[in-house]
């Protein structure tokens, strides 16, 4: 699940579903997760009701955004998060012209017991796909 909410003094041509996109690209790129089981919400702000350093973002003419990602815990590496992060900035810049620096990216690591979709923790869902491996003596060579 990715949430993101922005602000932008640009007009954006199919803003959301663009954003969208990209979001859930970003996600299958760096992080490896799939894009038909990924859902994303978009919400557009208005600039200025959104306030960096007590400044509305329509007096300082730059665009903002938070994107919340929710992964399994463990799923991905330290390099990987960071490189989807640093990809996410460069594309919301595209996206939304020149961000304030208070924009964010927020990776949030669930517990595999304590997250899912369609009525499966995310612990369940691996579990039932798991194959079980053969039993073996520990006097077999093997």
């Amino acid at each position: 699940m990715i949430q993101i909410k922005f602000a932008s003094p640009l007009t954006l041509s199919q803003g959301e579903a663009t954003i969208a996109g990209a979001a859930a690209r970003l996600a299958e790129q760096w992080l490896g997760k799939d894009p038909s089981v990924t859902a994303v919400l978009v919400e557009e702000v208005a600039a200025d009701r959104w306030f960096c350093g007590g400044r509305r973002l329509s007096e300082q003419g730059s665009a903002a955004f938070w994107l919340d990602i929710r992964i399994t815990e463990g799923t991905n590496s330290k390099d990987e998060k960071a490189a989807f992060i640093a990809a996410t900035f460069a594309t919301m810049a595209e996206l939304l012209g020149p961000l304030h620096p208070e924009s964010y990216v927020h990776v949030v690591e669930a517990r595999a017991d304590a997250y899912g979709y369609g009525g499966l923790t995310q612990e369940r869902r691996y579990i039932a796909g798991r194959p079980v491996p053969p039993a073996q003596s520990i006097f077999s060579p093997g």
